[in-house]
């Protein structure tokens, strides 16, 4: 009697292992799918790294050249005592508060005499004083800005350097899923242009 193999079961034949489809992969994933999802990976990567830095940066800069125009300030301006010498009579009901511009009288920091103009509280008549802020020349100037002005320039310029940069990456999500759609619609017309014929023939009118 001869051998004979093991008789095969039947139906059909189950698929080899190299068939399958990656473990995780779903077979309906295109590959503008996995391109978006690349995209969006790389992006977020760049938001997460980029936007501290970039925020950081920009904010350290501008406070170090606020520093700069503070510092230069503090040295070129100085505070001096002036008299008033005339001032406009404040209107019926004006605000105790208000400002006012009036003629002014200093001995500057060169030893001379010096005139100008300068806004004071209301309540500042004729032959009051009144500290200002001038140059070395004896030009009536602003207060010189203070540390405090740079270090709130350097967090407004850092905030808004991370809201351009955060705005920079949902424009570059949504311009990606723009051109990943466009061609993704024309797949489909191309899909249906085929199909569409068959379907056509199957259901005759």
């Amino acid at each position: 009697m001869s051998a004979q193999g093991p008789p095969h079961a039947s139906g059909p034949h189950r698929p080899h292992q190299g068939q399958h489809p990656p473990k995780g992969a779903s077979p309906l994933r295109r590959t503008s799918d996995r391109v978006e999802t690349w995209c969006a990976r790389f992006l977020l990567a760049v938001l997460v790294l980029g936007l501290p830095v970039a925020s950081v940066s920009a904010g350290l800069a501008v406070r170090a050249s606020t520093t700069r125009t503070v510092q230069a300030q503090s040295a070129e301006r100085f505070q001096v005592t002036a008299r008033v010498t005339s001032a406009p009579e404040a209107a019926p009901g004006s605000a105790a508060d208000g400002k006012q511009k009036v003629h002014l009288r200093w001995i500057g920091v060169d030893g001379r005499r010096h005139t100008g103009t300068d806004t004071v509280p209301l309540y500042k008549t004729a032959g009051s004083t009144v500290r200002i802020w001038v140059d070395r020349e004896g030009t009536v100037q602003s207060p010189p800005m203070s540390a405090r002005n740079a270090n709130a320039g350097g967090w407004l310029v850092g905030g808004m350097t991370a809201i351009g940069v955060y705005a920079g990456y949902v424009a570059a999500r949504k311009g990606v899923r723009r051109a990943l759609d466009r061609g993704r619609y024309a797949e489909w017309d191309a899909e249906w242009g085929r199909v569409e014929p068959v379907w056509s023939a199957r259901f005759p009118r």
